[in-house]
């Protein structure tokens, strides 16, 4: 870039203390704050933007390291990419996976206590709030409770409702929703994705073949 590097020294970040920007050069600045706490930051201009990328606080950055990512910042703008942007789409495509492994982890059952938890201080009638624990818990707990609630899919809600469909449909009817409501707060909450498999407009209804009443 035709510019003077490596201008600082080991002692010379030591010893700012001034607020303000500090130049190692080819981009690489150290800054003082104001607290007196110290970072190094990358600056640069893409597009004929200017641009300015953090690289990490002295504490844990050394001068050397900052100079090796600052090198690798520039190697990425020599091929035309922007060094700040790419590392925001890694952040968020690793906090996605993040999510996912965490989702993992979560089961129906936990998805179903952590869903009424949040709702039934709203459902006033006491006997409301027993039967959506109990429809749970004598249904649907011992067929996919401990399933991670990614892998609930139309055969395992299937399992709980055919069996007692014609026996006692107005009870299935109400389980059938309650996993749906429950599902779809799986998804909001980021623990599933896709279709939900409980949804009545849907193969379910195909399925089974009858119409929908309110489940509460």
């Amino acid at each position: 870039m035709g510019q003077e590097i490596q201008r600082l020294t080991a002692l010379a970040v030591t010893r700012a203390s001034k607020l303000g920007l500090y130049a190692d050069g080819a981009g690489l600045y150290l800054r003082v704050n104001r607290n007196g706490s110290k970072s190094w930051a990358f600056r640069f201009t893409l597009r004929g933007k200017p641009r300015e990328m953090g690289l990490g606080g002295l504490t844990k950055v050394t001068l050397a390291d900052a100079r090796k990512k600052a090198a690798d910042a520039r190697l990425l703008l020599s091929d035309g990419h922007d060094p700040l942007e790419l590392r925001q789409e890694g952040e968020a495509k690793r906090a996605q996976e993040e999510k996912l492994v965490a989702a993992r982890s979560m089961t129906f059952d936990k998805c179903a206590a952590a869903y009424i938890a949040a709702h039934e201080a709203g459902w006033k009638n006491e006997k409301h709030k027993q039967q959506w624990r109990n429809t749970i818990e004598t249904y649907v707990a011992p067929v996919f409770g401990n399933t991670p609630v990614q892998d609930v899919d139309l055969d395992l809600v299937m399992k709980v409702i055919e069996p007692i469909w014609n026996k006692k449909t107005e009870t299935a009817r109400r389980i059938r929703g309650r996993i749906e409501v429950i599902l779809d707060w799986a998804r909001v909450r980021g623990y599933r994705s896709g279709e939900n498999p409980a949804r009545w407009r849907g193969q379910m209804g195909r399925l089974l073949d009858g119409s929908f009443p309110d489940f509460f």
